[in-house]
């Protein structure tokens, strides 16, 4: 199985409790703690008659979104945040999500105008990253309305009104930035110093 929270594969080994019974259907619980990043794994399981279902009560199917180890913690705070209040507040999360882009953007992509449009756009206009990237970053303004809702670029934190889909786009556009940003250069770089090793057992110039 695959741990809910880091995704990576770990052996099953759940410690069960009987809960109760309730006509002729069983509850239970099954719980264990991930080996790789130690954080608990909870499920609900419902047994009867022709019937066996797992319910994931920690972390809940509806709020895990789970991102590669490769991201940094304080980014994976926010996205991990933003996923969580989506079923409760898109507003809330949409604000979470705005804030997360403007991170990457500054911190990674290096951009130095103040307002998200901005950002965005500045990005775009690099043609530092691949045009699926670039379209979805496009797409965050139009989706977003910015034009109708200025705010969403000048405070990005604040919570306002969204549009249909905004917040799930965003966090998709945001996921898409840390796999280019962090994931694909870290494995990139675990590549090139396992081909290097063979090189250099093998007594050849290694990669600079």
């Amino acid at each position: 199985m695959k741990c809910p929270h880091c995704m990576i594969g770990i052996h099953a080994a759940f410690i069960g409790n009987n809960a109760f019974t309730r006509g002729r259907t069983n509850w239970s619980m099954q719980f264990m703690t991930c080996p790789e990043c130690e954080e608990p794994i909870i499920n609900i399981l419902e047994a009867s008659p022709g019937i066996h279902k797992i319910h994931p009560a920690y972390p809940s199917k509806q709020a895990s979104r789970p991102l590669p180890l490769e991201v940094p913690a304080p980014y994976k705070q926010d996205f991990a945040e933003a996923v969580a209040v989506l079923p409760v507040s898109p507003k809330a999360s949409a604000a979470l999500s705005r804030r997360g882009l403007q991170a990457v953007l500054r911190d990674k992509a290096g951009v130095t105008s103040k307002d998200l449009f901005d950002q965005i756009e500045e990005v775009i206009n690099s043609g530092k990253v691949p045009s699926h990237l670039t379209d979805g970053l496009h797409a965050v303004r139009n989706i977003g309305n910015f034009a109708a809702h200025p705010v969403k670029s000048k405070s990005s934190g604040e919570i306002v009104e969204v549009e249909d889909g905004e917040a799930e786009w965003n966090l998709d556009v945001l996921e898409s930035l840390f796999d280019f940003y962090f994931v694909e250069p870290a494995k990139t770089a675990k590549r090139k110093a396992e081909l290097n090793a063979k090189l250099k057992a093998a007594g050849k110039p290694e990669l600079p």
